[in-house]
């Protein structure tokens, strides 16, 4: 079998970057997914390309914010007190990457990416003609307190050792910035670097467009039926099976289901988010979060997206939006929202690690299985530079960061 024929399982922005990636190294590419391309994880998120995301979010180590949560008082998280067994083992873990003994180390690594998510997402907005979505106005962490705001500006100065550019405003700079905001906030950080996008699932689907153009195949199918077949693999899809010698899992919060009975034990959780657009209303520029309620703002072609924090809950669990609900009441503080567009708001499930990095490379068991999933807040920001890093490492070639820190190994 032709070691140049692949077939990508899952058509989000980390799928479809991988598949171009591919392609352009002379791989024939066959992206498999049940649904559209960009229809799932990678539609439903702030619309962000987080250059300056150098530090990834870890587990809250002080005593106040963790009773906040516990409480149910921060709109930022919610739970599901049934889903906590599950959960409990990949959390603990989780808390214990957060200390700093061994955060530092993971924000190294994860640093190495994030340095790359603006270039390698230019060219392929350039590519496929997306230049219309994109802003490159930065966005802007605000904050109600003096405190939280003072700790920010520390943290900032921090990661200016990092080439991230940022700058400081006080209220009447953050008015002057966004003048549809109200009073309720003393200040903000305006992160400077990072580009957005007015409607993300659209910027997939334009990716998926260019790989369809550079000859790619697309075919709806069922990831879970993937087998060996001889030396390669085999896919079941609504055109018949589809065979190559080389399988990339890049199923986002769906790998497990996929993996699991295959013998890989990957220590991934569900953080579950829902957004809502508002219309008719007051609008914004660029991105704003609301730090202290954990919400996020953002001006998109259908209105003002507002997108929640994290809800942990099984995948398949009924959908309890209550954080929506709240952050709407927070929001109109801050904001004249206008009214909900959707009838039902939508609701994703971000995938992640127990040391907040993407598991990135071959599989440790199995010739000719790779993956590229686990991005957490993140995968829009890293789909383009992962894809290729997995790309090099498939091709042989020298990847673009130290790929050691990705490897599926590592667990």
């Amino acid at each position: 079998m032709n070691d140049k024929q692949v077939v990508v399982l899952g058509a989000g922005i980390v799928g479809i970057s991988t598949a171009l990636h591919l392609q352009r190294r002379g791989c024939a590419v066959t992206l498999v997914d049940k649904g559209a391309p960009g229809r799932e994880t990678s539609y439903g998120n702030a619309g962000i390309i987080q250059r300056e995301a150098v530090e990834p979010y870890g587990f809250p180590r002080d005593l106040a914010s963790l009773m906040r949560v516990v409480t149910k008082r921060d709109i930022g998280v919610n739970y599901h007190l049934r889903a906590l067994p599950e959960y409990m083992p990949t959390l603990t873990r989780y808390w214990a990457n957060s200390a700093p003994r061994h955060y530092q180390a993971i924000a190294d690594a994860f640093r190495t990416l994030v340095e790359h998510s603006i270039s390698e997402h230019s060219e392929l907005i350039e590519q496929s003609e997306a230049q219309h979505l994109i802003v490159r106005k930065g966005w802007i962490q605000a904050f109600r307190t003096p405190e939280k705001y003072e700790k920010a500006m520390e943290s900032a100065q921090r990661v200016s050792a990092h080439g991230v550019l940022s700058q400081a405003l006080d209220g009447a700079g953050l008015r002057l910035a966004e003048p549809a905001l109200g009073e309720a906030l003393v200040g903000g950080i305006h992160w400077l670097q990072p580009w957005t996008c007015v409607d993300p699932g659209e910027l997939v689907q334009r990716y998926a467009e260019l790989f369809l153009r550079e000859g790619g195949q697309f075919e709806r199918g069922d990831a879970r039926s993937l087998r060996q077949a001889g030396a390669g693999w085999r896919v079941s899809t609504e055109s018949g099976p589809v065979e190559a010698s080389q399988v990339v899992v890049a199923l986002g919060p769906w790998a497990q289901e996929l993996l699991r009975p295959m013998g890989y034990r990957i220590p991934l959780f569900i953080k579950r988010g829902y957004h809502a657009h508002f219309a008719d209303g007051a609008n914004l520029s660029r991105p704003v979060l609301d730090t202290e309620q954990g919400y996020m703002l953002a001006p998109m072609k259908r209105g003002v997206r507002l997108s929640t924090g994290a809800e942990f809950a099984r995948l398949d669990a009924p959908l309890t939006p209550v954080q929506l609900g709240k952050a709407e009441s927070a929001a109109r503080q801050l904001l004249a929202l206008g009214s909900q567009v959707e009838r039902t708001p939508w609701s994703g499930a971000r995938p992640c690690t127990v040391d907040m990095k993407p598991v990135i490379g071959a599989a440790p068991s199995h010739k000719g299985l790779w993956f590229n999933f686990g991005h957490a807040h993140q995968g829009f920001t890293l789909g383009p530079v992962s894809g290729r890093l997995l790309a090099e490492l498939m091709m042989g070639e020298t990847p673009v960061v130290e790929p050691a820190p990705f490897a599926p190994g590592r667990f």
